[in-house]
């Protein structure tokens, strides 16, 4: 057993990890024939990504999966930590589960993700959750047959967890969620830090992967037909400083460029290490999407600086009019957070006024969520509940007006879109997204899920836009 220790995963020693190449023990191959998994996943793109991982490795244990939970002979929950929100959601979830498990006493329930890697979390399982069979982490989330079939055999919690990077795997299984668009991470972990994050705590250093093993599978992803890639990290912009001396994201993305698949996008990007050479790759390529995700978190320095996030909000709008000037159609979209401890109505308002000077495309906004063992959490929180929900709903008002007035803008005009399937709520009418990243629903008298195809905008609001295809 091996117990999460935010004492030792907040160390940056860096960690000697090495490459291995996944395969599974024969002897589990299909151990779980006839057996029917519930996977549910919260989170960012990484927990996403780390599902279709998780599928892959399932499927070859025997696994086939379930939309209803309550048919599941294994539930896993891959858990996100980056708001309270999300471990409610989880825990309210094991509450379901855990009446179910009253009249099933062989379904075998297991948590993964950034919550288990929470000491907190780990000793509330103990606690109060021990029909749960295993807990296993991010570091080693490549171990589950072996962690899976230890708590069935052994019939009592299994908690493997560790606090530090373990090797780095190639070559997992996957069961993506497209067959159009595929996401491939770069780099795992961050060491940046900022005081309110935990993601450093949960997902560890920065690591890498080689260049070749990327560039490997964009090449073959592009050989089975996928018509984009989305580059992922906790921090893409940090790609190759742990592990090369002059190759950075923006040799990466000129080399995935050259590899002539049709779409790429990367996220998510710290500011801090947004270089010019960078600008100048994806402005130069025309399969690098001009669609930029680059989080502020606030507009007042002075909360910039309690955050830790190393940049003023002069050097962002710096940063934002150069990609604005230099990426040809750029857009630009980020995350806010209010309500952080001590903003202050004048804190607040420099962060209005940030939006009103960036006009974003898009925008993820919350309210600030205290995370235990972050250094923010030991911060005096002086803003009311109330005061912090009218400051997003402020907040929210003035990202909206953006939002529909850039859209607006493209009535009239065609964009390029990846055709992904047909609208779940329009009968008869197709989704997809622009370059710019803007959700469009179309009209089509063909089947053309899977195309990019040029699309006349007939309509804009607020968070899409309505079209037919062009002929």
């Amino acid at each position: 057993m091996h117990l999460p220790d935010f004492k030792v995963a907040k160390t940056t020693t860096k960690s000697d990890y090495k490459k291995v190449n996944y395969q599974l023990d024969k002897k589990y191959q299909n151990y779980f024939a006839n057996k029917k998994c519930y996977l549910k996943t919260y989170g960012c793109q990484m927990n996403e990504h780390d599902s279709e991982n998780i599928k892959g490795i399932l499927e070859e244990l025997g696994f086939t999966f379930t939309d209803n939970y309550e048919k599941a002979d294994l539930i896993l929950l891959n858990t996100c930590s980056i708001r309270e929100n999300a471990h409610n959601k989880a825990f309210g979830m094991l509450g379901r589960i855990k009446h179910l498990k009253s009249s099933k006493p062989n379904l075998i329930v297991g948590i993964c993700g950034c919550m288990a890697q929470e000491e907190v979390v780990v000793n509330t399982i103990m606690e109060k959750y021990r029909f749960i069979n295993f807990v296993i982490g991010t570091h080693n989330f490549y171990d589950l047959p072996n962690v899976l079939i230890k708590s069935v055999k052994e019939h009592k919690l299994q908690v493997e967890v560790y606090s530090r990077e373990q090797d780095l795997f190639e070559h997992v299984p996957v069961d993506r969620a497209s067959k159009i668009k595929a996401y491939v991470n770069i780099i795992y972990g961050c060491d940046k830090f900022c005081t309110y994050c935990i993601v450093p705590y949960t997902r560890g250093r920065q690591r890498s992967r080689a260049k070749e093993d990327i560039l490997d599978e964009v090449r073959k992803l592009k050989e089975e037909g996928y018509k984009e890639v989305t580059l992922l990290g906790q921090n893409v912009n940090a790609y190759g400083k742990d592990l090369y001396k002059d190759y950075s994201l923006a040799e990466l993305l000129e080399d995935v460029a050259k590899t002539g698949i049709d779409r790429i996008r990367f996220m998510t990007s710290h500011p801090w290490d947004f270089t010019d050479k960078m600008i100048e790759v994806i402005a130069k390529y025309d399969n690098i999407m001009p669609s930029i995700h680059l989080p502020v978190q606030s507009g007042s320095n002075r909360v910039l600086k309690l955050m830790g996030r190393r940049y003023t909000k002069e050097q962002y709008l710096t940063l934002y009019h150069k990609m604005k000037e230099t990426i040809p159609n750029c857009t630009i979209s980020t995350d806010i957070i209010v309500g952080f401890p001590t903003e202050t109505e004048e804190d607040f308002k420099e962060t209005l006024d940030l939006v009103k000077a960036c006009k974003y495309d898009n925008a993820f906004s919350f309210i600030y969520s205290k995370r235990v063992g972050t250094p923010a959490a030991k911060l005096k929180d002086d803003i009311t509940k109330e005061e912090k929900e009218n400051r997003l709903y402020t907040l929210n008002d003035e990202l909206n007006r953006y939002f529909l007035l850039n859209n607006q803008k493209l009535v009239g005009k065609k964009v390029k879109v990846l055709v992904e399937g047909l609208s779940p709520k329009k009968r008869g009418e197709y989704y997809g997204y622009t370059d710019t990243n803007k959700l469009i629903n179309f009209t089509s008298e063909e089947d053309v899920v899977g195309k990019i195809v040029s699309v006349v905008v007939t309509e804009a609001k607020t968070w899409s836009l309505d079209g037919k295809i062009s002929e």
